[in-house]
């Protein structure tokens, strides 16, 4: 089956919105007020992403490859694993597709985001705040981690590892590994989409008593920081590569 680069476009939207739904909704369970899941901690909050990750890359995967993210994109193009000329199309979808991921998530925990009086977990359920606001080292340590994820999705998905179906799930691992360990600094963003889609939406939505959206912070260290990482790690791998 032959699949359209609209087709391709539109499973990246889609994929990216489950991703963020399910992503930022496991957040909202753990830091909104009188949820089901409230105060279950980071272990929980890390295993639902790594899911979140996994679970979408199932559904669209076949389609377009299961980007969901402008870094993988950009990585990937850079060793020439992807056309340059579907970047912009493929980052597009994945910016509006979590912006709406980001819309479905207030929907559903709307009463929560009423019930809940902290601002910076309100914010926390959209994107990324740094533990310690440094952005030169925030900066870098979502470079670092981006380049982990871009160094894991290569490593794991090369052939001569022949993981077919369960690469998805081993990325999903990858994810998890990278927030429990390099996650405490900054969140782990490692995905300009993932945080300024829905940045964006916090921005907008009519959340009571809500703090700034904090663009000062997320339009460096989770937008930027992401795609040096991302390029890096992709350039070191097929360097290593290269030098078999």
């Amino acid at each position: 089956m032959e699949i359209s680069l609209f087709g391709k476009i539109l499973s990246e939207f889609f994929g990216t919105m489950i991703l963020i739904l399910l992503g930022d909704g496991v957040v909202a369970n753990v830091v909104l007020n009188k949820t089901k899941g409230q105060n279950s901690g980071w272990i929980v909050i890390t295993t639902g992403w790594a899911f979140a990750v996994a679970v979408p890359a199932y559904i669209t995967g076949w389609i377009g490859g299961a980007h969901f993210n402008p870094a993988v994109t950009i990585g990937l193009a850079a060793i020439g694993k992807f056309p340059w000329a579907q970047v912009p199309g493929y980052i597009i979808a994945q910016f509006l597709g979590a912006f709406v991921g980001a819309l479905l998530v207030y929907v559903a925990y709307r009463d929560h985001f009423h019930a809940t009086e902290d601002k910076d977990s309100k914010l926390g359920v959209f994107c990324t705040i740094p533990a310690i606001r440094n952005l030169f080292y925030n900066f870098l340590t979502e470079a670092i981690g981006t380049a982990m994820l871009l160094v894991g999705i290569l490593g794991i998905t090369n052939e001569h590892n022949q993981v077919g179906a369960l690469g998805a799930f081993l990325v999903g691992i990858l994810i998890w590994v990278i927030g429990l360990t390099l996650g405490g600094p900054t969140g782990y963003a490692i995905n300009p989409a993932r945080d300024l889609g829905p940045r964006l939406a916090h921005t907008v939505l009519p959340i009571p008593n809500k703090r700034d959206s904090d663009w000062g912070y997320g339009l460096i260290v989770p937008l930027f920081g992401p795609i040096v990482g991302g390029l890096l790690g992709a350039l070191i791998y097929q360097g290593f590569i290269n030098m078999l």
